[in-house]
C-alpha cells in the first residue's frame, strides 16, 4: 500500500530542489535560487507572473531588496508526485509585517522546478 501523498511532510523531506530554493530565497542568494530552476520555470507572486530565468532573477532582485524579513517554516504538504505546498511565515517591516504565504512548487522531470505560485 503507497504512501498517502497528500499528507503532511517533514520540511526535512522535501525535494532538494525545494529546499535549496527555500533557503537561497531567504538568503537572498538569487543564483543559488535560480540554479533550482528549470531554464523555462514560471513564478507567480502578487497576481504577477515571471518566465525563465531573466525574469524571475530580477523580481528575486527586487522582491529581496524591497523589504527585510524573517522566515519561519510552518509546515510541508506533498500534494501530487511533483507537486508540493509549502507554508512559510514572514515577519518584517512590509505592509501588515505578518503574513503566511503558500508556496505551491511543481517538479518537471529533472527534479527542478517548474512553476512557483505564492499565494497568501
Amino acid at each position: 500500500m503507497g504512501a498517502d501523498p497528500s499528507r503532511s511532510n517533514d520540511p526535512a523531506e522535501l525535494p532538494t530542489a525545494i529546499s535549496g530554493y527555500l533557503v537561497a530565497h531567504t538568503a537572498r542568494d538569487t543564483a543559488a535560487a535560480l540554479a533550482t530552476l528549470a531554464a523555462d520555470a514560471a513564478v507567480t507572486d502578487e497576481g504577477r507572473t515571471y518566465r525563465g530565468h531573466a525574469e524571475i532573477g530580477q523580481w528575486l532582485t527586487g522582491a529581496a531588496s524591497e523589504y527585510t524579513y524573517t522566515t519561519e517554516l510552518l509546515g510541508a504538504q506533498r500534494t501530487d508526485a511533483e507537486r508540493w505546498t509549502v507554508t512559510q511565515r514572514l515577519e518584517g517591516d512590509f505592509p501588515g509585517g505578518l503574513v503566511d504565504l503558500r508556496f505551491q512548487f511543481a517538479l518537471g522531470g529533472h527534479g527542478l522546478i517548474e512553476q512557483l505560485v505564492i499565494e497568501v
